[in-house]
């Protein structure tokens, strides 16, 4: 019955949805720990490969619900509106036990909402950008979500001041990345010679993405290999579209580039590289966990951009940065981006200085504060939750 306790002959069932390839890697660690506790429990929802592969369910593929900015998506408004309201309607047949919408807010917390209205508890993992912009949507999440789970420390401030519980789990992949990444054994892997100075080209892994930055990223590279003719460029590919994609860019930008696209890889080639040149999003992240020197760019629909401009209240938009507060990564944005701006900071960032040391330094400082064994801390989360909501004895 639902809101009842299970018996010991009824396996936890639990909703999840993730959006995109960052929410999958989260998923996937907080099916696995929720897993290594309850054995059979089972894992239904929306969610990419990694989720899958630990074996839950998806409805619907999880690249339908990857749309970025907010000018883009009123294009698939309607789609992402009907996959919603139609999931919404199945999981109150299936009844979850709990429900944990994984980043993606402005689809997930809608979901959060109707479910906890049916009396499922529900979870937000991945706390959206409330304290740069649009404080007051936390409101709203006050009425969707029975427990909010942060990634970053500096997040949890604003939801005790709203009264929401709240707890930082802290972030995976600081758990998963060692803090002194072996750049030789990624070295091997990729076949890269030792002496070889290699710069990453990462320009997104959705299909906009690379429809804005794609074309952008070669050009500084070939401004690039101009000034410095010895330079090597590699590129994970997210996956098998996104790499045709990129070969289409590459074949209609007419540029020969000593470049190699890969089949993901991403952590061999943040280990491996000299510096990276990367789009603002969870990829930076992942390039300060790994320590390196990186330029950051981003750019998107040009309303879109002024719309955040005016909303937005915070200085940086990349995660060092904002774990930093204070700028330790250069940032171009919008018509800021150009090949030479960024070629020049790309190049500056290749050789040992004192600077770059610094901002090793606070990399390491950073990745350490972050180390809260990540998925455990919120699967204990999510079960403590259950228990005090009676859905476990």
């Amino acid at each position: 019955m639902l809101g009842s306790a299970l018996s010991e002959n009824t396996p936890l069932r639990i909703a999840l949805v993730a959006g995109e390839a960052s929410g999958d890697t989260l998923g996937a660690g907080l099916i696995r720990a929720l897993k290594a506790q309850y054995p059979d429990a089972q894992f239904i929802g929306i969610g990419g490969p990694r989720m899958l592969a630990e074996g839950m369910h998806s409805r619907v593929p999880m690249e339908r619900l990857s749309v970025m900015g907010l000018v883009e998506v009123l294009g698939r408004l309607r789609e992402l509106l009907r996959i919603r309201k139609e999931l919404v309607e199945w999981l109150k047949q299936q009844k979850p036990d709990v429900f944990i919408g994984i980043d993606a807010p402005d689809f997930a917390l809608g979901v959060e909402l109707r479910l906890r209205e049916a009396g499922i508890p529900t979870v937000h993992y991945v706390s959206p950008s409330v304290w740069a912009w649009r404080e007051k949507r936390v409101l709203g999440i006050q009425k969707s979500t029975d427990l909010m789970l942060t990634l970053f420390p500096f997040e949890e401030e604003v939801y005790r001041r709203h009264g929401v519980a709240v707890r930082c789990v802290g972030h995976t992949l600081a758990d998963q990345i060692p803090l002194e990444p072996d750049r030789a054994a990624a070295r091997s892997t990729l076949g890269l010679d030792e002496n070889m100075r290699v710069v990453a080209l990462m320009p997104g892994s959705r299909n906009g993405e690379l429809r804005k930055l794609g074309l952008l990223f070669l050009q500084t590279a070939a401004w690039c290999l101009e000034r410095q003719p010895q330079l090597r460029f590699i590129m994970p590919c997210a996956s098998r579209e996104r790499k045709i994609q990129m070969q289409n860019i590459i074949a209609e930008s007419g540029l020969d580039l000593p470049l190699t696209l890969l089949d993901g890889q991403a952590h061999d080639v943040l280990a491996a590289c000299d510096a990276v040149l990367i789009a603002s999003g969870t990829a930076t992240l992942e390039a300060m966990l790994f320590k390196r020197p990186m330029v950051v760019a981003y750019r998107m629909a040009g309303l879109t951009f002024r719309i955040l401009k005016r909303l937005v209240r915070v200085g940086h938009v990349s995660l060092p940065n904002l774990l930093a507060k204070r700028e330790v990564v250069p940032e171009f944005l919008q018509d800021d981006a150009t090949p030479d701006a960024m070629g020049a900071a790309l190049l500056e960032r290749l050789g040992p200085t004192p600077e770059r040391e610094a901002t090793q330094a606070e990399f390491m400082k950073l990745h350490q504060i972050l180390r809260r064994d990540a998925d455990h801390s919120a699967a204990d989360a999510v079960i403590e939750l259950l228990k005090q909501k009676g859905r476990l004895a």
